[in-house]
C-alpha cells in the first residue's frame, strides 16, 4: 500500500473502533443482576423504603426481572415553591444541586438525560385520574441496565446528594419504560456519524495535501 493508502485504511479503521469503542460503553455487556446482587443492593436500603412510602417488594420484582437491557425512567416532579423552611434556597435550587451530580453520575455509566421539560399547564386530557397536585417538571432518563440504577443508588456520592433532593422536590413519581417507538436519533447514531464526518474530512484531507 501507497503511504496515502495507509492513512486513509487507518483514519477509517480508527473511527470504526472508537465507535465500536463507545457502543460497548454505551450499551455494555447486557447481563442481567444475579439474586446475591439484588439482596446485597436491597440490604443498603434499609428502612428507607417505607419511610418515603414506597414498596420494597416492587423494587425487587423490578430488579428480578432484569433483561439486561436498556430502559427509561418517567420522573413527574412538584418543586418545593419558594424559600425551603429553614434555608434561604429555593425548592428549585435544592433541586438543581442534587440533579448535576445525578446527572454527572448517570453520563459515567453511559446514561442520559433524554428529555427535561417545564410544566406549562394544567392537565388538558385526564381519565380517572387524581387533581393535579401541582406537577412542576417532567423529566425521562436514559439508563444503561438495572445494574447502573443499583450502582447509583448504592454510590455514596449519590447518597451524599439525596438530602438535596427531598429540600428540593414536595412531591414525585416515578416509573421505569422501555422503548416501543422512538422518532430520534440515539447516541449510537449520532456518534457513529460524527465519527463518519471526521474521517470523511481526514480522507479529503489526505487525498488533497497527501
Amino acid at each position: 500500500m501507497t503511504g496515502p493508502e495507509t492513512a486513509l485504511a487507518a483514519i477509517w479503521a480508527g473511527a470504526l473502533l472508537l465507535w465500536l469503542a463507545f457502543l460497548l460503553f454505551y450499551d455494555g455487556i447486557r447481563c442481567p443482576l444475579r439474586g446475591e446482587e439484588i439482596e446485597a443492593f436491597l440490604a443498603t436500603l434499609g428502612p428507607r423504603m417505607a419511610e418515603t412510602g414506597n414498596d420494597a417488594e416492587r423494587l425487587r420484582a423490578f430488579l428480578e426481572a432484569d433483561d439486561g437491557r436498556e430502559f427509561v425512567m418517567v420522573n413527574l416532579v412538584r418543586t418545593r415553591p419558594g424559600p425551603v423552611t429553614g434555608t434561604a434556597r429555593e425548592g428549585s435550587e435544592w433541586l438543581r444541586r442534587y440533579s448535576q451530580p445525578f446527572v454527572r453520575g448517570l453520563i459515567a455509566r453511559g446514561g442520559h438525560p433524554l428529555f427535561v421539560g417545564r410544566k406549562v399547564g394544567g392537565y388538558i386530557d385526564a381519565w380517572n385520574t387524581p387533581a393535579d397536585p401541582g406537577w412542576s417538571l417532567v423529566g425521562t432518563m436514559r439508563y444503561r441496565s438495572r445494574r447502573d440504577l443499583v450502582r447509583m443508588a448504592a454510590d455514596p456520592a449519590f447518597r451524599a446528594a439525596h438530602p438535596n433532593k427531598t429540600l428540593g422536590i414536595e412531591s414525585t413519581f416515578s416509573f421505569p419504560t422501555q422503548r416501543q417507538i422512538g422518532f430520534y436519533a440515539s447516541p449510537r447514531v449520532t456518534v457513529g456519524l460524527a465519527l463518519a464526518l471526521a474521517a470523511a474530512f481526514g480522507h479529503i484531507a489526505v487525498l488533497t495535501f497527501g
